[in-house]
């Protein structure tokens, strides 16, 4: 079975909640960005990946904001479930962006990225990099690999929500909504691709905004069937 969860921004204390006892060997776990176990490199952070390496099941992730890219680079770049990926561990997996990966038979397209809303604060910090936005290169990838599947996947897994999407879930923020060239773009995708459900994070809430577009954080949902692991 596939399940889908939300950031996790580096916290090991989320594998430990109930709900992940339903996780199975040989079951596929997919994180919708900002995962945030490879942030400082140190040898805690290693201990931890390593723990997670000892999982019986699958853990696969999109890239959200918050990741430190320069660290994600040194990994090596794999073929995997008919994608390409970083792989970091025997069972860990980087699904890199614009692929439609097969994973327990399901096609599923996977696409991080985004730009963080925090962006003036951290480029000030200096925590702040360029390679969280999706290049033209990699969109235009996404674009050439579901016209391989003629625009139709199984779900779609991303950090970032399609543009209609974003805004109808900041209807009640008194702030201007922030759109980004993603958002856009995959508010195209949105209208020309067949899928069943398509899981984001990003927005740090769990939402069912429509049968078809679920937000997700602290849930572990079910891929295949769309309901709540409990």
């Amino acid at each position: 079975m596939i399940f889908v969860t939300g950031d996790m921004h580096g916290d090991a204390k989320i594998f430990k909640q109930p709900t992940f006892k339903n996780i199975k060997k040989d079951d596929t776990l997919i994180i919708c960005g900002d995962f945030g176990f490879i942030w400082n490199g140190d040898k805690s952070e290693k201990v931890t990946l390593d723990k997670l390496s000892k999982k019986p099941y699958t853990i696969c992730f999109v890239d959200g904001t918050h990741e430190n890219f320069d660290l994600l680079a040194k990994y090596p770049v794999v073929e995997f479930a008919g994608g390409m990926a970083h792989k970091i561990r025997d069972n860990i997996y980087h699904l890199l962006r614009g692929y439609v990966f097969e994973i327990e038979g399901e096609k599923i397209f996977a696409m991080g990225g985004g730009e963080s809303p925090d962006i003036d604060i951290r480029f000030e910090n200096n925590t702040w990099s360029k390679a969280e936005i999706p290049s033209a290169e990699e969109m235009k990838n996404g674009v050439h690999n579901l016209e391989r599947e003629k625009f139709e996947v199984d779900f779609i897994v991303t950090h970032e929500p399609p543009q209609k999407i974003k805004a109808f879930l900041n209807l009640k923020d008194k702030e201007n909504v922030r759109f980004t060239g993603l958002n856009s773009y995959f508010e195209e995708i949105n209208s020309s691709c067949k899928f069943t459900r398509w899981y984001f994070g990003s927005i740090h809430e769990d939402k069912f905004v429509s049968p078809s577009h679920i937000a997700v954080y602290r849930n572990l949902i079910k891929v295949q069937s769309g309901e709540i692991a409990r």
